[in-house]
């Protein structure tokens, strides 16, 4: 627990040196036209990705899955079935390959470089408020949960990466990134639909529609399950099928509704970045409310929530009241610093299991299945 709150507390600290109102360049010029800000940004967001990269490259057998992800490794390496996709699959024979030996902790430093590149980049290049950005990257759980969902979290990361390409319309790298991105969690997929139906101009009927789609779910889910399992086979007969919703989520896109609903007229009618967020969240709390039987539902829901992290910074940065702006970025920080205490409670729990931290420095990996034996 020192390590994460110890890392959180000095990210943060950091995070207040980066100043994105100097875009420009500002008047006094260092090195090849770039500012002094904009040097400090730079150095400051190497240091920060050093930081999270370090904790996360270091580990060893924390997060729920890396015992899993070792024992999928080994079973790729050695051109057994796998469940995973054919990028998880051939980097691990490739690094194995290279290595001479089972390297499975260069493979997840490599995940944790990757996820925490695009996760830093994406909230630089497009957050109005980088600081406010990283606050919640880091609050809200989402690096510490990349500890225990590696694919997922790269493929999270990605889609947050990509936005940038949906607002552009730069419809080539947008699909491009998406696919190679597939080829590690599938599940990316979903956002050439999710995030093409979010950038469309949304007219009444639309969120009429969506909210009939949302109702229909009370009456028509067996069908709408046959189909889910029709397009993910594996599914079938699994706990997965439990499906189930998280009020947590539910009450973050109410809040973050509200908040939009007030500001719609000054920071999203005529804003088709945050009209394009907007409509995310409100897709994205239509799910969580009336999709609870679908499988995995949270691992749909956040490619949509994750734009939260560029979203409320951009409300707040909106608000042309200095006490107001004060006010609600007291509320948002208050806001996940309750959650971040409430998600390091249960960090050591099943689903999480994040604590306590270990690193290879220090530690060694209790043995897999396919060390122990299948019998």
């Amino acid at each position: 627990m020192a390590v994460y709150l110890s890392l959180t507390v000095i990210v943060l600290l950091m995070a207040l040196l980066v100043k994105q109102t100097d875009k420009d360049g500002g008047s006094i010029r260092i090195y090849q036209g770039m500012s002094r800000q904009q040097m400090v940004n730079h150095v400051t967001c190497l240091i920060i990705f050093v930081l999270l990269f370090t904790v996360s490259s270091l580990r060893l057998n924390v997060g729920n899955d890396y015992l899993n992800y070792v024992e999928l490794m080994h079973l790729a390496y050695s051109r057994a079935y796998v469940p995973t996709e054919v990028g998880f699959n051939v980097l691990a024979r490739v690094i194995y390959f290279l290595c001479g030996f089972e390297n499975y902790v260069l493979i997840f430093a490599i995940f944790a470089f990757a996820t925490i590149y695009f996760f830093m980049k994406a909230m630089y290049e497009q957050s109005k408020w980088f600081t406010m950005s990283i606050v919640m990257f880091m609050l809200l759980g989402y690096y510490f949960q990349s500890l225990s969902t590696v694919r997922y979290y790269l493929a999270l990361s990605i889609a947050l990466y990509s936005v940038k390409y949906v607002i552009n319309r730069d419809w080539p790298r947008f699909v491009l990134v998406t696919l190679m991105g597939s080829f590690f969690h599938k599940s990316l997929l979903l956002v050439l639909l999710l995030y093409i139906v979010a950038q469309l101009s949304w007219k009444r009927w639309m969120y009429v529609g969506l909210g009939i789609l949302g109702v229909s779910c009370l009456f028509l889910k067996d069908y709408y399950l046959k189909i889910v399992i029709m397009l993910y086979p594996s599914y079938k007969d699994t706990e997965y099928l439990e499906g189930g919703t998280s009020i947590v989520n539910i009450v973050r896109c109410v809040v973050i509704l509200a908040l939009a609903l007030w500001l719609y007229k000054d920071a999203i009618r005529d804003s088709r970045r945050n009209r394009f967020y907007f409509i995310c969240n409100i897709m994205a709390l239509v799910l969580y409310v009336f999709g609870s039987f679908i499988p995995v539902i949270s691992r749909v829901g956040y490619y949509m929530t994750v734009t939260h992290l560029l979203f409320v910074p951009s409300l707040i940065m909106e608000i042309k009241d200095d006490t107001r702006k004060k006010a609600l970025t007291a509320c948002t920080i208050i806001a996940c610093v309750m959650y971040f205490a409430l998600y390091m409670r249960g960090a050591a729990n099943d689903g999480i299991r994040i604590l306590p931290y270990q690193t290879f420095l220090f530690h060694d990996l209790p043995l897999t299945l396919s060390e122990r034996g299948y019998y």
